[in-house]
């Protein structure tokens, strides 16, 4: 667990922080020419600082550095012990940074610091490493092609690479894509989202720092209609990974096809459900996964339990204990360590949580816990199965609804009636029956008697609308940032000089 500072220290380290305010490119700090973006701390409403948009113009000039580096092989071409030892220097870099990461990262985005500093930073450090160690122990492959070839099939890296970013996990999502792409030996260029572009902009100066050439990771500031849309169609991108909402990543896609059917990769959204099944142990236990997968930085996860689906016999002794555990999360000022829950990422978004919670009123549902009064803070509903808008779309909010059920078959058909397909999981004592869920839901990721996405050891993705063409963490990761090259050598002794 890493260590914490007091709320006094954080609120001063916040004062002292020399916050960046401009894309990066080319290895500096640079004033792009598009439209001045205020970036805000959506807890005090505070203008943070001002940043001017990366435009069509700094995106085509952005990626011909990155082009250019990519084809001189400074990284791309580098041995992969060097391209080790720099991304291990910069995940010491930010080892070293790390209370200035997480408090960046809360001001801008609204989490508390106790995630911060305690999961996002430690984390994201962690995927470097992970993602560093592993390059100089993938090993290419020979096929079988018998004594008159050798056929030998070789990693390379894509190219130049755009990456998409959520504003929920900032620093962690950059992570997750930087990590492997670099250890490939790609050229990146990172669009954080509009509302949370401070901690990559930090990132890429102590990249800068640990050696990593100059345009072989660049950050561009700006919005989805002008920044990412330009990314998305540009025909010397090789590839777009994005992370984010389904109706945003259906557009990356169109972009593709309209330009240079680039590689794309698309981790979207979910409506995840937890399964509790009446011989479910320790409810107790049961009770504080499922507060904590459903409520976990407000509720704004991708892979968030946002479905609980429950055997009547057991529904009211487990609705007591999770209203018992809803109230141990603490919410207030994002700074304070002792707060569990910060605020919405900015007010357009917390205005479409509350549309979802009037709705709750107009519908009559029942509150099993919470409040739909006052500030937007977990709330647990009642819902029909069908019908009601809060049971079918992403809220990505802090609501749990709640359907009874009478049968594993029924959970299991109705964890399924979804166009999404990320994350789920199964609560039983009866192991056949946790697994035989856990295969028959249609998800990327089941978790049995816990709440959680793996580690970075485990691949992670959707089913059906929750994602497209790859997977985030494990090797898996490298494999969506490489194309797979079959080398054939023709060994036979009669075989023909030419051809």
């Amino acid at each position: 667990m890493a260590d914490m500072l007091s709320f006094d220290d954080y609120t001063a380290l916040a004062k002292q922080i020399d916050l960046p305010d401009a894309c990066h490119i080319e290895g500096s700090y640079h004033t792009c020419s598009g439209p001045a973006l205020p970036v805000h701390n959506p807890a005090s409403g505070e203008l943070l600082c001002t940043i001017s948009m990366a435009d069509d113009k700094d995106v085509d000039f952005a990626v011909s550095k990155a082009r250019e580096v990519f084809d001189n092989g400074d990284w791309s071409k580098a041995h992969p012990a060097t391209r080790k030892q720099v991304l291990i220097k910069l995940a010491k870099l930010m080892q070293r940074n790390h209370h200035e990461l997480a408090v960046i990262e809360s001001l801008d985005s609204g989490k508390p610091i106790s995630d911060c500093a305690q999961i996002d930073i430690p984390e994201s450090i962690n995927t470097l490493l992970w993602h560093a160690e592993a390059i100089d122990k993938i090993y290419d492959d020979v096929a079988p092609s018998g004594e008159d070839a050798l056929a030998v099939i070789v990693r390379e890296a894509v190219g130049v690479v755009g990456c998409v970013l959520p504003w929920n996990f900032p620093l962690l999502m950059l992570a997750w894509k930087l990590g492997p792409a670099l250890a490939a030996g790609n050229s990146v260029l990172v669009k954080p989202a509009e509302q949370t572009p401070l901690s990559a902009l930090y990132l890429a100066r102590l990249a800068v720092e640990a050696g990593l050439p100059r345009g072989v990771f660049q950050v561009l500031v700006g919005d989805g209609p002008t920044t990412g849309q330009a990314l998305g169609c540009h025909e010397d991108v090789d590839m777009v990974s994005f992370t984010g909402s389904t109706q945003t990543g259906k557009l990356f896609l169109s972009y593709a096809a309209q330009s240079n059917l680039k590689k794309v990769t698309l981790e979207c959204g979910g409506k995840n459900p937890a399964i509790v099944l009446d011989d479910a142990e320790d409810l107790e236990s049961v009770a504080q996964h499922i507060v904590t997968g459903a409520f976990w930085n407000l509720g704004q996860n991708c892979s968030a339990i946002s479905r609980l689906i429950v055997h009547e016999a057991i529904k009211d002794k487990l609705v007591e204990r999770l209203n018992a555990h809803i109230k141990d999360w603490r919410q207030g000022e994002p700074l304070n360590p002792s707060n569990r829950l910060g605020v919405p990422v900015d007010a357009a978004h917390g205005a479409k949580i509350q549309s979802y919670l009037d709705q709750a009123k107009a519908q009559k549902l029942d509150v099993l816990a919470g409040s739909l009064e006052g500030p937007i803070c977990p709330v647990i509903l009642e819902v029909p199965q069908t019908g009601s808008l809060l049971a079918a779309e992403e809220i990505f909010g802090p609501v749990l609804v709640v359907h009874t059920v009478k049968s594993l078959d029924e959970a299991i058909q109705l964890a399924n009636d979804t166009p999404y397909g990320l994350s789920a999981a199964v609560f039983s004592a009866n192991l056949k029956k946790a697994v035989r869920a856990a295969r028959a839901i249609k998800a990327g990721t089941v978790t049995v008697n816990s709440y959680g996405e793996g580690d970075i050891t485990t691949p992670f993705g959707g089913y059906k609308q929750s994602g497209f063409g790859g997977r985030d963490n494990g090797l898996a990761a490298h494999d969506q940032f490489t194309e797979t090259k079959t080398i054939w050598l023709d060994l036979a002794d009669n075989a023909p000089d030419q051809i």
